[in-house]
């Protein structure tokens, strides 16, 4: 697990992604599935996808969402951080990435002071083609996300067939040219056998999907082990939505 944070980080991860060179990936399309939706709705991988927390106190709760979808693309992941979001969520710990199933050797954490410098060191990083997938924490409305500039991350995360995600807390959704685009809140978690701690269980709305999957709630548990979202069982009152339900609708 390498970090990068300097007035120099977008020349030191350009370097560093060089040295990696792109990966070979199949000329077709890539996707990845979201079992937890009940039907295992497909997502495109090599395109930028949209996280919201549903407010700030669940802003924990949408970066492990975001990052549950990064990992989706096996490989290396570049994960970069505004300094803001850091400082209000804390630094991440590598215990509990290697718990969550993350492998630290392939993870490289890039530290940003500013949206604008996130959004050009995510572009740098999808362009190259190195990493899998890269993952983007931001906090806070900014001006510097326009619909310009969402349109560069999608052209740079088709041209290095890489996936992206985006992950923004303290801030509203805003017209984009993301794939889909998901609003999250942290859900109760059930215990295991014996009272053991259960997975991290996450209310998920889909708001938008160019794929065309229908907009939908669930209730999802993080699986380490199949690194998946998965349904939770219905003992202990979470009840997934079926995803051909409109968002906002609950099960009775």
């Amino acid at each position: 697990m390498n970090m990068m944070s300097s007035p120099a980080t977008l020349s030191h991860l350009r370097a560093h992604l060089s040295s990696r060179g792109p990966v070979l990936r199949a000329p077709t399309a890539r996707l990845f599935d979201i079992p937890a939706t009940g039907r295992g709705a497909v997502f495109p991988a090599d395109a930028v996808h949209e996280v919201y927390a549903a407010s700030t106190r669940h802003g924990s709760a949408a970066e492990g969402f975001g990052l549950g979808l990064a990992l989706q693309a096996a490989g290396t992941l570049v994960w970069i951080h505004e300094d803001r979001g850091r400082h209000e969520h804390g630094a991440l710990y590598g215990s509990g990435l290697r718990e969550w199933g993350v492998e630290t050797g392939d993870l490289l954490l890039v530290g940003v002071p500013d949206t604008a410098a996130l959004l050009a060191a995510g572009e740098e990083a999808l362009r190259s083609g190195a990493p899998a997938a890269v993952l983007m924490s931001s906090w806070g409305e900014s001006r510097a996300f326009t619909l310009t500039a969402s349109r560069r991350l999608a052209l740079a995360a088709a041209a290095g067939r890489t996936t992206a995600v985006f992950v923004r807390t303290g801030a509203q959704p805003q017209p984009s040219a993301s794939d889909t685009r998901w609003s999250v809140r942290a859900a109760p978690s059930r215990a295991l056998e014996a009272g053991a701690p259960g997975r991290p269980a996450f209310r998920v709305s889909l708001l938008r999907s160019r794929a065309g999957v229908t907009p939908g709630e669930w209730i999802m548990e993080w699986d380490r082990e199949a690194r998946s979202f998965v349904e939770p069982k219905t003992s202990g009152g979470l009840v997934s939505s079926p995803a051909y339900r409109p968002a906002g609708i609950r099960a009775a």
